[in-house]
């Protein structure tokens, strides 16, 4: 979503239109989680596996399609340190996103994810397998 709504509802915020504040920040947190899941839905057009996607909504939202999409600080992948590892791999500063000291991403309204295409991926398979949960058995 960029630095925009970040700017739109601090300026906000600042003047005490708190309930415009609230309804930009709120609307930029959905449509960046919108934005997440349509490139989520493009890439499994460009794998050839979108024509498998549930066709009611309700089944969507309990991942009625192939494949999966995993982001930081979930259970999945709970280490937000991580982050770091896909910052150098991809580079987020090439498009105007960058790491907190805390590993959060700037600006606010931004999101990151490793996705699969597996069949049947499974979080806890995920887990246990991934290279961040080896890393923590050791």
């Amino acid at each position: 979503m960029g630095e925009a709504p970040s700017r739109k509802a601090q300026a906000l915020f600042e003047s005490g239109a708190y309930q415009d504040y609230l309804f930009v920040h709120g609307f930029s947190v959905e449509m960046t989680e919108a934005l997440a899941e349509y490139w989520h839905k493009r890439m499994r057009q460009m794998w050839g596996i979108a024509h498998k996607d549930a066709t009611e909504v309700q089944k969507l939202f309990q991942q009625g399609y192939q494949g999966a999409r995993y982001s930081f600080g979930y259970p999945a992948c709970p280490d937000l340190a991580d982050q770091a590892k896909l910052d150098r791999l991809l580079g987020f500063h090439r498009v105007g996103v960058r790491l907190t000291e805390n590993f959060q991403l700037e600006p606010e309204h931004a999101t990151s994810a490793l996705v699969v295409h597996h069949p049947r991926p499974a979080t806890s398979a995920w887990t246990r397998m991934g290279p961040w949960a080896r890393r923590r058995r050791r």
